[in-house]
């Protein structure tokens, strides 16, 4: 079986995380993915510390297993929640959208294990050296708030950047997708729209039904004008949204009260039409909706029989 550094630096059985995803991420698919092995992450979003706290401590009683909490730096409670995430003494910490250096200070020394999610090599070097276990290098090819380079120039750059452990997260679904990584110089992976259809996943029924029936071009990039682009699924609310973004009739403020609240429409309303339905492009890889432990046990029974014995492309 694949096992690498990051299992013994966290204490789980596969390299593999589940995306923070807000709205989806909650202590029930968290505890699911601990419990198969894997990471499981609850996503604290825009919420307040005390929503966060009960999460955590719900996730306790599904699982005995590690799991994190992922932090979106640019969230008003960011500061709170990070005062509840060293009261609840959390193992394991994910960041995005942000640096996470004047929290890191008080994380580290407590014990918890920070992995930022890092766009380019000069982040993931800062965060190393401010104490991070190990870092995910996410390509533009995954859902929600992207960078500009893909996974499979960033992953390797970021390898041979720092000394840490790297994990690749972007455009992986299933075990090619982790071998790939594995061939990156990646130590595990961060999987989040393969996730989306787990069993155990609250997301409303139409936002996996959307995800199951998704091509290889139906994602699109909007908010690049405002500076944090998000991938998600093309729908009258993507269109709309991009249109805005070219019209410079348009403010900022409009575009940014335009789009409030659209992901919380899909994710828990189900609403395909005026939501934002955020997702990979690998979307079209995800077939059909699984248990995660069996998802996970899928991955990496094919991750492992590649690495092993090669492809058929290989002579």
């Amino acid at each position: 079986m694949i096992h690498t550094d990051i299992c013994d630096r966290l204490g789980i059985e596969y390299p593999i995380f589940q995306g923070g995803m807000a709205w989806v991420s909650e202590h029930k698919l968290a505890a699911a993915v601990s419990n198969a092995g894997g990471l499981g992450i609850i996503s604290a979003m825009n919420a307040p510390g005390e929503y966060l706290r009960q999460e955590i401590r719900a996730c306790r009683e599904l699982t005995d297993k590690p799991f994190g909490v992922n932090v979106m730096l640019m969230s008003p409670h960011a500061a709170e929640v990070a005062k509840v995430l060293l009261e609840e003494k959390v193992p394991v910490v994910t960041t995005g959208a942000g640096l996470p250096g004047i929290y890191m200070k008080e994380w580290v020394p407590a014990g918890i294990k920070v992995v930022p999610v890092v766009p380019s090599t000069a982040i993931a070097k800062r965060v190393a050296r401010e104490g991070a276990t190990a870092v995910i290098a996410e390509g533009c090819e995954s859902g929600g708030h992207v960078g500009e380079l893909t996974t499979m120039t960033l992953v390797p750059q970021v390898v041979d950047a720092v000394d840490i452990p790297v994990l690749a997260a972007g455009g992986i679904a299933d075990g090619r997708g982790v071998a790939a990584a594995f061939m990156l110089g990646a130590q595990g992976v961060q999987v989040g729209t393969r996730f989306l259809v787990a069993e155990e996943c609250q997301v409303h029924p139409n936002y996996k039904q959307k995800i199951l029936a998704a091509r290889d071009i139906d994602t699109v990039v909007t908010g690049k004008r405002l500076g944090h682009p998000v991938r998600c699924m093309k729908n009258p609310f993507s269109r709309d949204m991009g249109a805005m973004e070219y019209d410079s009739t348009r403010t900022n403020e409009e575009i940014e009260k335009f789009g409030a609240g659209a992901l919380r429409k899909a994710a828990v309303e189900g609403d395909m039409e005026r939501g934002t339905i955020m997702a990979g492009q690998i979307a079209a890889i995800v077939k059909k909706e699984q248990p995660a432990a069996e998802i996970i046990r899928e991955m990496f029974a094919e991750a492992e029989k590649l690495l092993s014995e090669g492809t058929k492309w290989v002579r």
